[in-house]
């Protein structure tokens, strides 16, 4: 799928090949013309407009992964997904923005390949490439974004499980557990090490809850974070063996525009050997409503067209969608760590309501957590009581059972506390700290998206 494609934008190139592998790698990738006969296209960005799309492309793999990975079903031979990646002019910021299989879109009047016209009509986005492969989802996409796209790239199954096997697997830390019947994912809450097949059904669950398409949206692009940063810290790049077997594997199934080869992304990546998951983020396309039927189509989701166009201009601008940091200068030797990003959790700090209660006779203790789970971005009331039971050992957290997903992610912050419902207790949680506090664990949400467009940088959705 497209993941590994733009990992290979990223990073290939930075293990120093020379020219004969460069040449036995180009003729690996499969040509396609996305940009036959087009005209009136949009203007020119400042940097690189690639599109990614991802094909349920299944020829290549075994029948034992079929049945393992539940990869059985008839492939649709349309674009299971769809990225809009921008490299930046300077090379050190990468933009990705997920653009949903089900958006409403126009396909412009065309004539196909058995020469018959066609007027412009409404399609979910990902039809265009079912009507009329690559170029006709070319046209359509950039009639949708108005971003003239400089290269194509195209991935299916198979690649994108070889190339996770090569790096070693990718590392995937969830807050709560994840199980889809439809793929067959099914982890439990926590830190997983995922293989080829398991990282291919993470990214394709869309049953896991009920936000379905958008949900796998935003873990494809987690997981196309973690894969950048296991690809760029465990050596592959700088081993020539391993390097050469990651790109085979990752270019035997792509296929690309002419203009676009190994030598091209050799280019890229020379630029780009400091890179890493913090030079890049991640949205998706804003959106006004959803399941929005058109007859003839089906259910469709709308484009909120105001968002979109500010989001579109920014990449055309070549401006990052959030504000990224000053790159650090090196850390002395006399340097204090960095301070640990924390513990994944499901629901926000910043959404969760406390109010302390000091459960001991060391007068302190209260202020002391209070201060300590304010630190961890918890929001309490800023003054703690005495509790009426003055000898508790084990530090409690008593919660409303309407607010338990907040209960569980306040606990992880509060290891060994014991947790208590209380009904009618309300929206703000009562911690009673016992003569067992010792800290706070830092935590931090699964998500924080940032600014308008909802983007968060690769940095901020990795494990810690």
């Amino acid at each position: 799928m497209r993941l590994a494609t733009t990992l290979s934008v990223l990073v290939l190139g930075a293990g120093g090949v020379g020219h004969a592998v460069v040449t036995s790698l180009n003729n690996g990738i499969g040509r396609v013309d996305p940009f036959r006969d087009m005209k009136n296209r949009p203007q020119g960005s400042r940097g690189t407009n690639i599109l990614l799309v991802g094909t349920d492309g299944r020829e290549k793999i075994t029948a034992e992964e079929k049945q393992k990975y539940r990869l059985g079903g008839a492939p649709c031979h349309c674009t299971d997904t769809i990225m809009m990646v921008h490299v930046s002019a300077e090379r050190d910021r990468v933009s990705v923005v997920s653009l949903p299989r089900d958006s409403y879109a126009e396909v412009p009047e065309h004539t196909d390949e058995a020469g018959k016209h066609h007027d412009k009509h409404p399609v979910k986005l990902n039809a265009a490439y079912a009507e009329g492969g690559p170029p006709l989802t070319v046209r359509t996409v950039e009639h949708a974004t108005g971003l003239k796209i400089d290269h194509y790239l195209e991935l299916d199954f198979t690649s994108f499980m070889r190339t996770v096997d090569v790096v070693g697997g990718v590392q995937i830390c969830t807050a709560r557990p994840m199980k889809d019947a439809y793929t067959g994912l099914d982890l439990a809450a926590g830190t997983h090490q995922l293989n080829g097949g398991e990282a291919l059904q993470y990214v394709r669950s869309r049953h896991t809850d009920g936000s379905s398409d958008l949900g796998r949206m935003q873990r494809q692009q987690r997981f196309l974070a973690a894969l950048v940063a296991k690809a760029t810290s465990n050596g592959v790049l700088l081993n020539p063996v391993k390097f050469r077997e990651f790109a085979s594997s990752m270019l035997s199934s792509v296929r690309a525009d002419e203009g676009f080869g190994v030598e091209e992304m050799l280019n890229f990546t020379s630029a780009m050997k400091g890179f890493s998951p913090s030079s890049s983020d991640f949205t998706t396309v804003p959106l006004a409503q959803l399941g929005i039927q058109i007859k003839g189509v089906g259910s469709t989701v709308k484009w909120d067209e105001a968002k979109a166009k500010k989001l579109f201009q920014l990449l055309r601008d070549d401006k990052p969608l959030t504000p990224h940091a000053a790159p650090s200068k090196p850390a002395s030797k006399d340097a204090k760590p960095p301070r640990n990003p924390g513990a994944i959790v499901e629901v926000d700090p910043a959404r969760i309501k406390v109010q302390v209660y000091n459960g001991t006779h060391n007068d302190g203790l209260g202020q002391r957590v209070d201060d300590a789970l304010q630190a961890a971005g918890f929001k309490t009331t800023g003054f703690p009581r005495p509790s009426t039971n003055p000898a508790v050992h084990r530090t409690l957290i008593e919660y409303d059972p309407r607010w338990d997903r907040s209960a569980g992610s306040l606990a992880i912050a509060l290891p060994g506390s014991e947790l208590r419902p209380v009904k009618g207790l309300g929206a703000t949680l009562r911690v009673t700290a016992g003569a067992d506090f010792k800290d706070v664990v830092p935590v931090r949400a699964e998500e924080q998206p940032q600014g308008v467009f909802g983007t968060v940088t690769g940095d901020k959705v990795i494990c810690p």
